[in-house]
């Protein structure tokens, strides 16, 4: 990419000493050249200076296992629970948005926290009757459990950042 970003401007460059050497070359044409290239290192310091979108796959879910909650919450872990599903555009969204990031990534990998997934995208009884028990009918659905709320911290369909900031704020154990 760099290569390519590289002859852009060497183009530009060729093409200015060129026109003021006399030679017939359209403006507009230099202009559209260097905002073409001013556009694309834009779009290589934003990947190269980004942040890790990869960080997801180090996330460790686990399947959602309701009766299980109770149990690591009574050891002081916080349960993050996602009820998801690949047909429901909200979830995917959340995940790109939020779920993915990096920084949110960080904080979901700590060790006092359980992941807990619940992928509804095929019909499963386990997330239906968990479900039922929230009075949810539909997904995206988040919560998160700790001893200081051992009912759970439900969290918006729609989710920022600052949402789970401030549900795991709340759920840290008071030692």
């Amino acid at each position: 990419m760099m290569i390519l970003l590289a002859v852009l401007f060497t183009a530009v460059v060729g093409l200015i000493w060129a026109k003021t050497k006399g030679k017939a070359i359209p403006t507009l044409v230099i202009i559209m050249l260097a905002f073409m290239g001013l556009c694309f290192a834009g779009v290589i310091a934003f990947i190269n200076k980004g942040e890790d979108y990869l960080a997801y796959q180090a996330l460790r879910w686990q399947p959602l296992q309701p009766d299980k909650i109770a149990q690591y919450v009574s050891q002081d872990k916080i349960v993050f629970v996602d009820i998801t599903a690949d047909w429901c555009v909200p979830c995917q969204t959340n995940k790109a948005n939020v779920l993915h990031r990096e920084q949110v990534v960080n904080q979901l990998n700590q060790p006092n926290i359980i992941l807990m997934q619940g992928d509804w995208t095929q019909a499963d009884t386990v997330i239906e009757q968990y479900m039922g028990l929230q009075s949810v009918a539909g997904t995206p659905f988040n919560k998160v459990y700790s001893s200081v709320y051992p009912n759970g911290i439900e969290l918006p369909k729609v989710l920022m950042i600052k949402d789970i900031n401030y549900a795991l704020s709340l759920a840290q154990p008071h030692n």
